[in-house]
């Protein structure tokens, strides 16, 4: 497929090749490639009718469901830029969204209609809204109309001329520690990406993805739909992750393939053991985060493996492991499309097992983004020294493999100590009666950082601090002891389940926020 250059090419090319053979399952329906073309090529014409041309922006927001799929080709065949927005988002973040990405157009699900009543008064530069299912808002100065309209257009669509160094869309960084930014990514990063994966997974016609995470996200477009439509594969195209329904899916389609991410896989071993678990049809899963004991015990509980990866938005993913080379623990090797380096924070190159921030940059061209939109300062600073700084620190042992250590702005430096809260969090998340956690820096008085864990109870379960923090004295370091516990319901996270930790930072210690030094026995 050396000849495909953009996102529709490959559509094209792919529904030529299997016409009626199913690309997509939906609830209880069944969407050949063919069929997905068809609808590609009248909602580009709907789109190109409506004045809309190449470099044009168009806002989607979207759940998962057939139409985004449509839309994400429809758009990359008019040459226009797609912009995803998460469909929690609203009041001023969204405003901020649109306005920041000067979207002219926005495809609107029924159902976050009111999430724009609130905000349309403050989009200038929004000229029309799309929307599906019926719902028929008024606004004042924009043109409306129904998502139906699209595909029963005249216009007769007028090819153009689209490349592999133009961009398909900006894709918000999810903001975990501060505003979110744009990344502009050209074509050939989306094709990139869905080659490299399907090598690394080893994808054939015979596979079946498993497709939940939201298609606002880069990771269900460019990991699971495009790998799929590549390799002529099937897949499922679900409306949300849940873990109660997986299994009955993975069975119900015969799916291979699932994408993790966040604390899908701690969810997953915190259910009830069944003597079954292992058969299930899936083979591969690909994620990040997953420790050297979870990584294990998860293998050989589901019969699956895990294929652990580091990337961003803003540069894809240099670092993975394969289906015959992996090493629990790792985000894997180095893919030869990119040359990397580990530097320490004084600019020295770090030493074999040596944490420094991670500097990346592609050997081919195209392969990363191109900007942040509208942010020059930040795309600057991002790019120093003809190396772009992902901010995350990581360490890479004698043989190649690197791992994750933390976030850099996460860090936690306590007793003269560089604590990895990535760490501290492995350990806390082993504990009974916790299902997931989070560990921030809190100020101390004297001087440096104390550190607070952040819990989430498993189940009906109550955690005791108390306990909790024994058995973290048990299990670390003294100087990684936490010395705050705050049980929460929940933790903040992105849609795509990003933990945000500068909420946490902010918030600080709460009145109920437990501390070691302030009970008759703790000490921290």
């Amino acid at each position: 497929m050396a000849s495909i250059a953009t996102l529709h090419d490959l559509l094209s090319s792919q529904a030529a090749r299997y016409g009626d053979q199913t690309f997509v399952h939906f609830q209880d329906q069944a969407i050949s490639y063919a069929a997905l073309a068809k609808s590609v090529s009248q909602v580009a014409a709907g789109l190109q009718g409506l004045g809309l041309h190449k470099g044009s922006h168009i806002a989607v927001m979207l759940s998962n469901r057939p139409e985004y799929l449509t839309l994400d080709f429809a758009i990359s065949k008019l040459g226009g830029v797609e912009v995803p927005i998460n469909t929690a988002h609203k009041g001023d973040l969204l405003t901020y969204m649109l306005d920041q990405s000067d979207s002219q157009v926005l495809v609107i699900e029924g159902c976050f209609v009111a999430q724009l009543d609130e905000v349309i008064a403050h989009l200038p530069t929004l000229e029309t809204v799309i929307v599906l299912d019926g719902v028929t808002p008024s606004y004042s100065g924009k043109k409306l109309l129904a998502y139906e309209q699209l595909l029963n257009t005249a216009h007769e669509f007028k090819t153009v001329s689209v490349g592999e160094q133009d961009p398909f869309a900006i894709l918000y960084t999810s903001g975990t520690t501060g505003p979110s930014k744009g990344a502009v990514l050209p074509h050939r990063y989306a094709l990139s990406m869905a080659e490299m994966i399907s090598q690394r997974a080893q994808y054939d016609e015979s596979d079946c993805l498993y497709n939940v995470l939201p298609l606002f996200h880069g990771n269900a477009k460019l990991l699971s739909t495009l790998p799929a439509l590549l390799v002529g594969a099937r897949m499922v195209l679900g409306e949300k992750f849940s873990a109660s329904q997986l299994w009955d899916d993975v069975a119900r389609y015969g799916c291979t393939e699932f994408n993790y991410i966040g604390s899908i896989l701690a969810i997953l071993m915190k259910a009830e053991p069944r003597a079954d678990d292992a058969a299930n049809s899936l083979r591969v899963m690909i994620g990040a985060g997953a420790g050297p004991d979870i990584h294990a015990a998860f293998e050989q509980r589901f019969g699956v493996k895990l294929i652990e990866g580091y990337g961003m938005s803003e540069i894809g993913i240099p670092i993975i492991s394969a289906m015959d080379d992996r090493r629990p623990g790792s985000c894997g090797q180095l893919h030869p499309d990119y040359e990397v380096k580990l530097v320490t924070d004084d600019g020295q190159t770090a030493q074999a097992n040596q944490p420094g921030e991670l500097l990346i940059r592609p050997r081919k061209p195209w392969s990363m983004m191109l900007e942040y939109y509208n942010k020059p300062e930040s795309t600057v600073t991002a790019w120093q020294d003809l190396w772009f700084h992902t901010g995350d620190y990581l360490q890479c042992d004698p043989d190649g493999y690197y791992y994750f250590v933390d976030r850099k702005k996460d860090a936690i430096r306590r007793r003269g100590e560089n604590i990895s809260s990535f760490e501290v969090e492995s350990l806390v998340n082993r504990y009974p009666d916790v299902l997931e956690s989070a560990a921030v820096p809190v100020p101390s008085e004297i001087g440096e950082d104390d550190v607070m864990i952040c819990v989430v109870a498993k189940g009906d379960t109550e955690i005791d601090p108390a306990a909790l923090h024994a058995y973290c004295r048990e299990q670390m370091a003294d100087f990684m002891l936490p010395r705050y516990i705050r049980t929460m319901p929940q933790i903040p996270k992105t849609p795509t389940q990003k933990v945000q930790k500068y909420q946490l930072r902010q918030t600080g210690v709460t009145v109920d926020t437990w501390d070691a030094l302030n009970t008759e026995t703790g000490t921290a």
